[in-house]
């Protein structure tokens, strides 16, 4: 049995049931959640990669170990998984922004999207307004009032927050959900992956996230009264 696993584990053609799994598995929820987060984190390996530090004139070869981005977007109430991408470790927060929202949207309302300075970029901003959300990200130290593309979107927001930054400050605080999503999946599920080959090592983390949302929807079963109703008639007819 464990063999048998770990081959479907090590086959490309599993990671987008996965996906999909993760989506199925939130669903419950879509009525709840409206508010929603989004942020990344990294989940170590068990490889190794040695480098020498040349930058400094160092001679001496180090071990450090490698890890994986995981990208997520979840519900700031529930703390449920909703969307979901794996990159590797120098990939950029920014550009997930999209995918992560559109997937989102598809089966939430969402309200409210909240990011860290990572995700401040006038695209995302745009992105987000135009599917009749509020972007709560905060604006770069640098950034200035009047964008250089003269987005009047950028001068408004940056305005708007300025002069209301303690109601902005309450607000942006329920990113803070997101850290607390990703200590419930790393708490329980541990920090790192046990696999070696790359396309093992996504579906590995896939699963863990695939765990959590279990979780988050048994707890809710109890604590909101949810009854969950997987690939009701809705669902058939939504993917027919």
């Amino acid at each position: 049995m464990p063999t048998t696993i770990l081959k479907y584990l090590g086959l490309k053609s599993t990671t987008p049931l996965l996906h999909q799994l993760i989506i199925e598995s939130s669903l419950p929820l879509s009525h709840v959640e409206t508010v929603f987060a989004i942020d990344s984190t990294g989940l170590a390996t068990s490889r190794y990669f040695r480098w020498i530090d040349h930058r400094y004139g160092k001679s001496e070869v180090r071990d450090k170990r490698s890890w994986i981005k995981v990208h997520i977007m979840c519900g700031v109430l529930t703390n449920i998984i909703t969307a979901v991408e794996i990159t590797g470790p120098t990939a950029a927060d920014s550009p997930y922004f999209k995918v992560l929202l559109l997937t989102t949207l598809q089966h939430f309302r969402v309200k409210e999207v909240l990011c860290d300075k990572a995700y401040s970029a006038l695209s995302n901003l745009v992105l987000a307004w135009q599917n009749k959300c509020l972007p709560f990200i905060p604006f770069k130290k640098n950034a200035k009032p009047e964008h250089g593309t003269k987005d009047p979107l950028w001068t408004r927001l940056y305005h708007f927050y300025s002069l209301n930054a303690d109601w902005f400050k309450r607000h942006y605080h329920k990113r803070s959900n997101v850290e607390t999503t990703f200590s419930m999946m790393k708490g329980k599920f541990e920090p790192n992956l046990r696999s070696k080959v790359a396309t093992t090592q996504v579906n590995e983390a896939l699963c863990k996230v695939l765990c959590h949302n279990l979780c988050v929807i048994i707890h809710s079963m109890y604590e909101l009264g949810v009854e969950p109703d997987f690939w009701n008639e809705k669902d058939k007819e939504r993917n027919a």
